[in-house]
This record gives C-alpha cells, structure tokens and sequence, in this order.
C-alpha cells in the first residue's frame, strides 16, 4: 500500500540541476494553480473538507497551505538573491493550518497562488546560471541549500500536495 503522507515519495534532490530540469520544475511551478483549481473545482464543500489521509489536513487546509508555503518560498528566494546566504525563518506550518484563514474559501487561495506563481515564475526564469547556486541557511536543516535544491523542492512540493488531492479523490470515487 502507498504511503498516504507521500503519494508521490519522499523529496530527494540528487544535486545540481542542468537547464531542463529546471525548466521542467519552473513548468511545474507554474502551473500548479490551473491544476490544483481543476483538481477540486467540482468538489461539494463536505469534500473539501475531506481529509486526505486519517489525521491529516482536509483539502482546503492543503489548498491554503500551498498559498502559505509559497509565499515562503518566493521570499526565500528573493533573500538568496539580495543578500549573503541568509538565514530563513522556519515556520510552524501545522499551526498556521489551524488558523482561522484556512477556513476560508478555496478560491481565497486560488487568487494568491494565481497571482503569486506569475511573479515567482517571472523571476525564477529570470535566473542566470550562477544563481542556481546561491545559498540560504535553513536552520529546521541545519544546513544550507542552493536555490537549485530549493527549486526541486518546490517542484516536488506541488506534485505532493496535489498528489494528496487527486490520490484521495481515486480512492473515493469522486
């Protein structure tokens, strides 16, 4: 049986990407908001408070989730290239998922991401070469990452929670 917390693995970055595999992670970035809109546009508001898995978050809490995520990430990326290997603020993404905006609407989100993405992709396609390689320091990591790994993370990222969506809709017929 598949593991419901990863449908789609465990994220592994295997090192540097060359310029198709980031074009492949900037096309998946981009086009998470039109797919995650199509993935749950029929859904009944029982269904999108559905959870994905026992004890994990109902799909409009992954929806707003994804919204928060990403604005993270865009600001994280946005320090790597104006500043010398930042440190990023970690947040408690459990917390914020029980905060009373991620009850809102879907389509709440939907708008951000739309809006959000756009401006994300514009600047990651924006990239030279050697700034794949600049650095943040995540301290929930204990490390640094390139925003080369930071791109495949966020890649992996939607295809996850997307993943978490469209494996539950399977399972329940809908």
């Amino acid at each position: 049986m598949t593991d419901l917390r990863y449908p789609i693995g465990k994220f592994r970055y295997s090192g540097p990407m060359d310029e198709a595999d980031r074009q492949q992670a900037i096309d998946t970035i981009q086009s998470l908001p039109a797919r995650l809109r199509a993935t749950i546009e029929a859904f009944a508001e029982e269904q999108l408070d559905a959870a994905y898995r026992p004890g994990g978050w109902t799909v409009r809490q992954v929806v707003h989730h994804l919204a928060d995520s990403h604005l993270n990430a865009y600001t994280r990326f946005k320090l790597a290239l104006t500043e010398d290997e930042p440190t990023i603020r970690p947040y408690d993404e459990a917390r914020w998922a029980e905060l009373t905006d991620s009850r809102a609407a879907p389509d709440v989100s939907l708008r951000l991401l739309d809006a959000l993405h756009e401006r994300w992709v514009l600047l990651l396609r924006s990239l030279a070469r050697e700034d794949w390689q600049k650095r943040v320091l995540h301290p929930e990591h204990k490390r640094d990452m390139s925003l080369d790994e930071l791109l495949a993370m966020y890649a992996w990222h939607c295809s996850h929670h997307l993943a978490h969506i469209t494996t539950m809709r399977e399972r329940m017929g809908w």
